[in-house]
């Protein structure tokens, strides 16, 4: 298994198939291709989530949506990534109000690539900072997955970031 970039590496470019729900649970789901190296110039959250419909992965992306604009104030996106695919992202998005892109790693490519790929659960609840150079910042990867990471404790890291 690849292991995690390491802190202040570049990290490796990737595009990945997903949506963004806009206009609340009856909008638009916005399909596209999500391509890391189009968003640099500014901070992105990359939020690695074992499953849709789950209860802690909903209790965390749940948790993000309505505060995203904890990410927004600080410039930066939040992509959340799973290896389910676009349909299934779409129905999760519309039944929760998720309001951030919603990628599908079905092959779990990017997953190993970030070395949290792990057998059984197909990848490790994990959030990795990639600062507006493209390089990465700060990451937490989870043991067992139980827990996530706060919105909070998110934006203190990407404030750190801006002052950087």
């Amino acid at each position: 298994m690849a292991s995690s970039p390491d802190i202040g590496a570049p990290v490796g470019d990737f595009t990945l198939p997903g949506g963004v729900l806009t206009g609340g649970a009856d909008g638009t789901f916005a399909r596209r291709d999500f391509t890391l190296s189009e968003q640099r110039g500014r901070p992105l959250v990359l939020a690695f989530y074992p499953g849709d419909e789950t209860p802690v992965c909903t209790k965390q992306l749940c948790s993000y949506s309505s505060g995203l604009e904890t990410f927004t104030d600080v410039g930066a996106e939040v992509w959340a990534i799973s290896p389910q695919d676009v349909d299934s992202h779409e129905a999760f998005a519309r039944r929760h109000g998720l309001r951030m892109p919603l990628l599908a790693d079905t092959d779990r490519a990017v997953a190993r690539a970030f070395g949290i790929a792990a057998p059984g659960i197909g990848l490790r609840r994990a959030v990795f900072l990639v600062a507006a150079d493209g390089t990465l910042h700060w990451k937490h990867v989870g043991l067992f997955g139980a827990t996530f990471q706060s919105a909070d404790t998110l934006a203190r890291h990407l404030t750190a970031l801006q002052g950087a």
